[in-house]
């Protein structure tokens, strides 16, 4: 009866086991680092911005007859993006050429009036030389001649002041031009045919920017690092860089700038780092993340195996982490070393390649049934 008892007993509780909802766990691996392999030291987060990067505005005031480009077209320094209506200023590029042309007309004329009064006041002088006329028609010949000369030295300030007035007015025409600045990327519209734009927007009702664009080869991730951490950053340190976007993507990168203040509300300085293998996939204000890497050690040294450091928990046996076997968990006891980049060393009780639950809650313990979040 007793063994019966038991045995019914046994088979409840084994029942019961067999009952007990598995516990959903996060896990992580345990791996082998190489001292040749650079490990993070610090983790910041920032945004992709483009270091050339423009908001396209007309030079002058005009309502806007035509825009060639769309989000995303590349375009060349110099290309023409939009044009403004241009008849007036076309209109004052034309009455400029016709003065500039009345200008050299009046400038021909009054050549040929001094070369007249020069053949005059010539034959005067030597009759005067030989005595034949008075005094009075030589100084008549000679004042003639002085005007002549001020006639042409008029004349060809007029040309010159024309000549201004041309390149004023083609300037003008130029400026109903709006033109790619630099190499890059169309990013955005701000305006459309029809409406009205004016330098810096300086009317309400009108537009100032036609375009934005971007160099997408200054593409560069701008990250705050808190004060008390910037002393483990250098210009040219390895990062390794990780988009919001496309968190399982890694892109290589160094740190390109350091910039030399601070801010103070937030106690953070900026650090601006380069992409070594950027592709299409990487867009302006993409939110990142930097993890800025050790140097590795050049020689010597031996391979150390590191857990992730949310693995390790304390409990009464001491520090332990638990390995995944199946569908159930062993406890562990392990023996640490120092932290090495985002994990910490294990000197004995893991191996790498070992599955090890990450935070494990304080209920669970040796044998529990779990399950494996995915990721």
């Amino acid at each position: 009866m007793l063994s019966a008892l038991i045995l019914i007993g046994a088979t409840i509780g084994a029942y019961r086991l067999l009952l007990v909802a598995p516990k959903t766990v996060q896990v992580g691996t345990v791996a082998s680092v190489s001292p040749s392999q650079s490990t993070t030291m610090l983790n910041a987060s920032g945004y992709v911005v483009a270091q050339r990067r423009a908001a396209v505005a007309s030079k002058g005031t005009g309502r806007l007859v035509e825009l060639k480009v769309k989000e995303g077209d590349p375009v060349k320094k110099g290309d023409v993006l939009a044009r403004l209506e241009s008849a007036d200023v076309e209109a004052a590029l034309a009455r400029a050429e016709a003065n500039l042309n009345v200008a050299r007309s009046t400038k021909e004329q009054a050549e040929t009036e001094l070369n007249e009064a020069a053949l005059l006041y010539q034959r005067k002088k030597d009759l005067l030389d030989s005595e034949l006329i008075p005094k009075a028609d030589f100084d008549a010949a000679e004042a003639r001649y002085r005007r002549g000369q001020a006639g042409v030295a008029s004349a060809e300030a007029g040309v010159r002041a024309a000549n201004a007035a041309v390149r004023g007015a083609q300037v003008e025409v130029e400026n109903t031009y709006i033109r790619a600045p630099f190499n890059g990327t169309i990013l955005a519209k701000n305006a459309e045919i029809g409406e009205v734009v004016a330098p810096f927007g300086s009317a309400t009702s009108a537009k100032a920017a036609v375009v934005s664009m971007a160099d997408m080869d200054s593409l560069e991730v701008e990250a705050d690092v808190s004060e008390s951490n910037i002393e483990k950053v250098r210009v040219g340190q390895q990062c390794e860089i990780t988009l919001d976007a496309y968190p399982d993507l890694k892109y290589a990168g160094t740190v390109q700038t350091i910039v030399p203040t601070a801010d103070r509300a937030k106690a953070t300085i900026m650090t601006k780092i380069r992409f070594l293998n950027r592709d299409r996939r990487i867009l302006p204000e993409m939110g990142a993340k930097v993890a800025f890497q050790s140097d590795p050690q050049r020689e010597g040294g031996t391979a150390k195996i590191v857990a992730p450091s949310g693995a390790i928990v304390l409990r009464k046996a001491g520090k332990v982490a638990f390995l995944v076997r199946g569908n159930r968990v062993e406890e562990r006891l392990v023996e640490l070393g120092g932290p090495t980049g985002s994990g910490i060393e294990v000197k004995k009780g893991l191996s790498p390649g070992d599955r090890v639950v990450l935070n494990p809650p304080e209920d669970l313990g040796a044998g529990d049934k779990v399950q494996v979040l995915a990721k």
